[in-house]
């Protein structure tokens, strides 16, 4: 049997009152008007000094049930507009159930990284991973302890977990389809040189919805490169494929932030959207359709996405991430139709 953990403990840790700690602890906090996120400090570092399983181990009950606590959202960058775009839809939906929410930023180039993964364990009750944050060192370390978690835009063939993502391969199909019916055939992938290696996925998806209409060529992609400042683009990348033999007539572009700079650089350029090119975006940025030409995009169902995600990791939760059956669910993206590509 460990240790006896004293509520005085905690106080010295925490830099609070014994009484505080005791009236969290003994369920009395919301009626002395202790803060929630105070509470939450408590309870976090009473399951961190092993408080709750110490009672288990004599038999005893808490008069507080140890709540879930907080769950922690690992994100590969903050720049990404998709952290942005779901992270209110996911402060809801933790909030209906009683949790807290909190973001980590994951520095691809700290090696302390690695070393924090076992911390997270004591601070959060469950993570979800997001895009390139499931690296293969977290992903089997957190399955490996059967601590729980879920991975949001991000599939790992290899290994059956619990995983949220957008199923672009169908929203690829659907923009292929709209921008076939409008008679355009010759496609331009847009992506830049920093992106490029992760975006092969996508490229891939979108050459092979292609190859399945007839009327189109074969498309062609352009790794922007970035001049001046590193924010306008190299004209010159464009006018060569606006040209004969190949003369782009549509272009599909990858990433939001990329869609203002080419819509800038056509402007300059004096091309008209859509008349002399057509843009299709793969994800939604904000203000899309307030640009010159509104810019025709797929939608990610982010509030979907959320209620699954809250859901899925609340349930891994409950059952100490040792959840028998792992559910891989792909939602579908909207294509929202604007000038930028055309009604049909």
């Amino acid at each position: 049997m460990g240790k006896k953990v004293k509520n005085k403990d905690i106080a010295e840790r925490l830099g609070v009152s014994g009484t505080l700690v005791s009236l969290v602890l003994n369920n009395k906090a919301d009626q002395h008007g202790i803060r929630k996120d105070t509470q939450e400090k408590v309870l976090a570092l009473a399951r961190q000094m092993g408080y709750f399983e110490l009672l288990k181990e004599r038999n005893e009950t808490s008069p507080v049930e140890e709540k879930p606590g907080v769950i922690g959202m690992i994100v590969p960058t903050l720049h990404d507009p998709f952290i942005y775009e779901i992270t209110p839809f996911l402060q809801k939906a933790f909030a209906s159930i009683g949790v807290g929410f909190s973001i980590i930023t994951k520095d691809p180039d700290d090696g302390r990284y690695n070393r924090l993964v076992g911390a997270f364990k004591k601070f959060y009750s469950g993570l979800i991973l997001v895009g390139e944050a499931a690296d293969d060192y977290t992903v089997r370390s957190l399955r490996s302890s059967g601590y729980p978690f879920v991975l949001l835009e991000k599939s790992v063939r290899v290994l059956r977990l619990n995983t949220v993502c957008t199923d672009m391969a169908e929203g690829i199909r659907r923009v292929i389809d709209h921008v076939g019916k409008l008679g355009y055939t010759n496609i331009l992938i847009v992506t830049d040189r920093e992106s490029a290696a992760r975006d092969k996925s996508l490229i891939e998806l979108i050459k092979a919805a292609v190859d399945e209409k007839p009327s189109m060529n074969k498309p062609l992609t352009v790794e922007f490169e970035y001049i001046g400042s590193g924010n306008e683009i190299d004209p010159l990348q464009i006018e060569k494929l606006m040209r004969p033999p190949f003369r782009a007539d549509v272009m599909i572009v990858l990433h939001s932030e990329l869609v203002y700079k080419v819509m800038t650089l056509l402007r300059k350029k004096k091309l008209r959207v859509p008349q002399d090119i057509a843009i299709v975006s793969l994800e939604e940025g904000i203000g899309f359709d307030l640009l010159y030409s509104p810019v025709t995009c797929l939608r990610k169902p982010l509030t979907g996405m959320a209620l699954k995600v809250a859901n899925m990791i609340w349930t891994e939760v409950k059952n100490s991430g040792k959840s028998k059956y792992k559910r891989q669910v792909n939602i579908m993206p909207e294509l929202v139709i604007r000038n930028s590509c055309g009604t049909i």
